[in-house]
């Protein structure tokens, strides 16, 4: 029985850490991303701005999807059906996954945007479309 418990332990552990460093690390653009569109230049211009609004929000959307496997781990304590906790936190984490990307995709553009202008928002989707390939790639 009690090996059962250190596998219940290890397996929630696991779940809230995942959990935790994806809301420090989106915690930590949402900073930036705050803090640039206090601080923006007045020559930033309005398509960039609405980019960074549109970030802003979306990094917002994902933290407080990554949060959800922690809020949902201490309102359902003490848990004993570790599966169904997984399914619902894997879910939580995928969904988390798309508003960061558009967030990471927009703050690529609008960084890009200094060089490039707006046809900054092309070549911004390069990585992404990489790493999609790559992903589809592996075996």
């Amino acid at each position: 029985m009690e090996d059962k418990r250190d596998d219940l332990v290890r397996d929630y552990g696991t779940v809230l850490r995942e959990s935790s460093i994806l809301v420090v690390i989106s915690g930590i653009l949402f900073g930036f991303l705050l803090n640039m569109t206090v601080t923006a230049p007045d020559n930033f211009g309005t398509v960039n701005m609405v980019a960074l609004l549109v970030a802003v929000f979306s990094i917002t959307v994902a933290i407080s999807l990554f949060v959800m496997p922690v809020i949902y781990h201490h309102m359902q304590y003490p848990y004993t059906d570790i599966e169904k906790f997984k399914l619902r936190s894997h879910r939580f984490i995928i969904f988390g996954m798309v508003p960061a990307g558009i967030t990471l995709y927009l703050g690529l553009a609008i960084a890009l945007s200094s060089l490039l202008g707006e046809f900054a928002f092309i070549p911004a989707a390069f990585p992404f479309v990489i790493v999609y390939v790559l992903f589809r790639m592996r075996k």
